[in-house]
């Protein structure tokens, strides 16, 4: 009986891994084209405070209205998560993804980290707005945030109320110090009712950079998931990420959480700068949030006066929504937005 060489095999299989490897990292990203006369699928740079930083901007209709959503983090960018949620959103608005400096395809490993400042990004994100109003001809644009991002669009909505139509905040900052601490009392109470004598030696013992691990653990990110994993496994899948702007997402991340400096507002709570806003305010929270508990969100809801606002709750989702209940979540902000 002859023996069969195995070598060929092994260099074929070899060599596939390395073609499909080598063509993820040097293909180009795209976003997939959308027909139509009056249609705009766009993946581009644009200058804003003088650093080059990634935009997506989609929509059937250019003279719909724009959203502009707005990532948390800092540098936790939402573009990679796009294609899972905002197909629907297209048919009646422009919707525009930016990766922030410093987050995601605007990730570069040179980057001077003094140009961190929340100031920058409050002044990055005005001239963005500034850039599309001019862009598309319109007047203002709805405003959709983040966790940390609800931080950046409130004050933002403060300071250039003309420039927004509407704001959304999708699991809304309002108090991180009040929020650590009920993220801890939740926590050490799962772990007394599953017994789990490690996670609550943890917990106890250790700083609260260890909560987020455990708010995975028990739901309090993603409602199904105990990891990252999920969210991962979908910007892998995302056209507009290429493999190496990919493995930029945990680098931008920790670069940004890690030089972030508020050089104004004093890294101030929301419930204890604004009280008031002139433009209308909608809250979409997960019921089972725990990054940004929802019982804050309530009682700052409950607190402040605007034009119009509205609470909207997501039965099946954490802090994820959009991820985790996408029809739901573009049905309610079309009509919302419309």
């Amino acid at each position: 009986m002859k023996t069969i060489d195995k070598m060929p095999i092994l260099l074929i299989i070899c060599l596939s891994i390395v073609i499909i490897i080598s063509s993820c990292v040097i293909l180009p990203s795209y976003t997939p084209n959308i027909k139509g006369e009056k249609a705009i699928s766009s993946l581009e740079k644009i200058e804003l405070g003088g650093v080059s930083q990634s935009v997506l901007i989609r929509g059937n209709d250019t003279s719909n209205p724009i959203i502009l959503f707005l990532h948390g983090g800092p540098g936790m960018p939402m573009m990679y998560l796009a294609h899972e949620f905002q197909r629907p959103l297209e048919e009646h608005f422009i919707v525009v993804h930016w990766d922030q400096r410093g987050a995601g395809k605007s990730y570069y490993p040179e980057m001077d980290p003094k140009g961190l400042t929340l100031s920058q990004y409050l002044s990055d994100s005005q001239e963005l707005i500034e850039h599309l109003l001019l862009r598309f001809g319109k007047e203002n644009v709805n405003l959709v945030c983040h966790s940390w991002g609800t931080y950046l669009g409130s004050i933002l909505i403060q300071e250039h109320p003309k420039l927004f139509s509407a704001y959304v905040g999708v699991g809304q900052v309002i108090n991180s110090s009040t929020a650590r601490a009920l993220q801890r009392e939740y926590l050490l109470s799962e772990a007394e009712k599953r017994h789990d004598l490690n996670a609550r030696k943890e917990i106890e013992d250790n700083s609260d950079y260890v909560l987020e691990k455990w708010l995975f653990k028990y739901g309090g990110e993603l409602r199904a998931s105990k990891s990252w994993t999920p969210l991962l496994l979908s910007g892998l899948r995302s056209p507009e990420y290429s493999l190496a702007d990919a493995l930029k997402v945990p680098r931008g991340s920790s670069f940004s959480s890690s030089n972030i400096q508020y050089d104004v507002y004093d890294d101030k709570p929301i419930d204890t700068l604004f009280q008031s806003y002139e433009v209308p305010m909608y809250y979409f929270q997960g019921r089972h949030d725990w990054t940004t508990p929802s019982i804050l969100v309530t009682e700052y809801y409950e607190s402040i006066s605007a034009p119009h606002k509205g609470l909207y709750w997501f039965d099946n989702s954490a802090h994820f929504p959009f991820f985790e209940e996408p029809q739901i979540f573009c049905e309610r902000l079309i009509a919302v937005l419309r």
